[in-house]
């Protein structure tokens, strides 16, 4: 089974930024600000008791990376490790957002695929990003050529079940990365939920992923979205850990008054 270090290397790998540079242990990524933890910084290698000087140099040193292009992000797993890196956050005044919860099963006991109208593919089709992107979405058509290029910097199945009016109804994205499967972009339209369209692609992914051998699969939702962790559970899923987000506070411009 996969430890922290590993999940938090195999989520790095599944959701690529575009721009990123190694800060001591840390990494910094940037990706025109198009999703949060594709503009954030991984702090890779923390350990419990860590010198809290050194980590407020290491935060100086990423927020300088950041201070021209995006809010100062920190991705921060909800662990023992992370007790000093929080401390020294909570004296510079970032917020937490988005708490997200990990969850991961093995291949196991799959549901079965149903009646095999989803369409798998190595590529998001236009029908696939444009309803992914209508449910996550933030911003226009250049975020959205943003999202095309994360999305596919990792090796990936794309699931897409339609309607019986041939109306594309939800889609689903499984990143390959290190013999693992991560289940991400998993959305479903408005005039389309609570109808069974989200779990005929999460079982198409995870059979797929079981053709491809995989070693188990992982995947992340909002803490809030009770609905969805339902969904997961039903489809095997446990918990495993969780994260947020932390941000620097923003500053506002001086008065010209």
């Amino acid at each position: 089974m996969l430890d922290q270090s590993s999940i938090e290397a195999l989520m790095d790998e599944a959701w690529p930024s575009l721009d990123r540079e190694e800060s001591g242990a840390w990494v910094l990524r940037a990706s025109e600000g198009v999703t949060q933890r594709a503009n954030s910084v991984w702090p890779r290698g923390l350990s419990a008791g860590a010198d809290g000087a050194a980590l407020a140099a290491a935060v100086r040193d990423a927020s300088e990376w950041y201070r021209r292009r995006l809010p100062l992000i920190f991705q921060v797993f909800d662990d023992a490790r992370s007790a000093g890196l929080n401390d020294v956050l909570d004296g510079l005044r970032f917020t937490r957002q988005s708490a997200t919860q990990i969850m991961v099963r093995g291949t196991s006991g799959l549901p079965s695929c149903g009646d095999g109208r989803v369409e798998l593919s190595r590529s998001p089709s236009e029908e696939w990003l444009r309803l992914w992107w209508s449910v996550d979405g933030r911003g226009g058509e250049p975020e959205l050529e943003v999202a095309r290029r994360i999305l596919t910097g990792c090796p990936s199945v794309y699931a897409l079940v339609w309607d019986d009016g041939g109306l594309p109804a939800a889609v689903g994205r499984l990143a390959l990365a290190g013999g693992w499967g991560g289940v991400y972009g998993m959305a479903t339209s408005e005039a389309h939920r609570r109808r069974g369209y989200a779990s005929e692609v999460l079982d198409a992914l995870l059979n797929e992923g079981a053709r491809e051998e995989l070693k188990g699969f992982w995947l992340l939702v909002t803490a809030a979205n009770h609905a969805a962790q339902s969904l997961y559970r039903l489809a095997g899923f446990r918990d495993y850990g969780s994260y947020l987000y932390r941000q620097a506070p923003l500053r506002r411009a001086r008065s010209g008054c």
